[in-house]
């Protein structure tokens, strides 16, 4: 996935066994919950009826939203199995799309009687449930690994033009954020400076880097 930025995300996609065996584990925890709730308020006698239904209902809808919103994607299911919720941009997920995505687990129960909740997740190519879909919201693994990192083997150089500090820094930070920007942003930002060194695509970026190289080590070799 790339950013508007130019960065490129890279993230594994949950499976449905994974996906399903968190929920199970959340559903676990969440009838324990009950079980403690309903000894405590057992106590006070048919007064606590009231209060042990509203207990109910908050942790049975709100459990789930509560966790992913304030743990980073993550109810405790999902952190035993280390996934995570976010938005379909890959940005952390917020309090309407998890609240959609969840509100709308009723309608995922009701189509996976029939097989369409599968159906849907097979057919889409980000394996989302009807509520994702509607929220717009991902499942991924929280390990996601990046892509392999390849740097330009290039020799530091200095450009060939005085530069101000606030320019120095720019080279700079090219270099250090490399490895994140897409092929297409490396060209894009590197073909500005074609009057400079004179090249145009990967060339250009392999220029660009030296000279992000030379500033940053302090030493370089004049570029001609």
């Amino acid at each position: 996935m790339e950013t508007p930025e130019g960065v490129n995300l890279s993230m594994r996609l949950a499976s449905l066994p994974i996906r399903m065996t968190a929920f199970l584990l959340d559903l676990i925890f969440r009838v324990i919950i009950f079980i403690i709730l309903a000894i405590i308020l057992g106590v006070f006698g048919d007064a606590s009826q009231g209060l042990f239904l509203v207990a109910i209902f908050i942790l049975w809808w709100f459990y789930p939203v509560l966790f992913e919103v304030m743990r980073g994607g993550m109810t405790p299911g999902k952190s035993i199995m280390k996934i995570r919720v976010l938005h379909g941009n890959g940005t952390p997920v917020g309090w309407r799309a998890s609240m959609i995505r969840n509100f709308l687990r009723v309608a995922d129960v009701f189509a996976s009687v029939w097989g369409l909740e599968f159906i849907a997740m097979f057919a889409d190519s980000r394996n989302r449930r009807l509520g994702d879909l509607a929220a717009d919201t991902i499942v991924v693994y929280a390990d996601s690994q990046r892509s392999k990192v390849f740097l330009p083997e290039v020799e530091p150089l200095l450009p060939p033009v005085p530069l101000n500090p606030e320019e120095q820094k720019s080279f700079i930070a090219f270099g250090e954020r490399y490895h994140l920007l897409s092929k297409q942003r490396q060209v894009e930002l590197a073909e500005i400076l074609e009057e400079m060194h004179g090249e145009k695509g990967a060339v250009a970026v392999k220029k660009l880097y030296a000279y992000s190289l030379g500033l940053a080590g302090g030493e370089g070799v004049k570029d001609s």
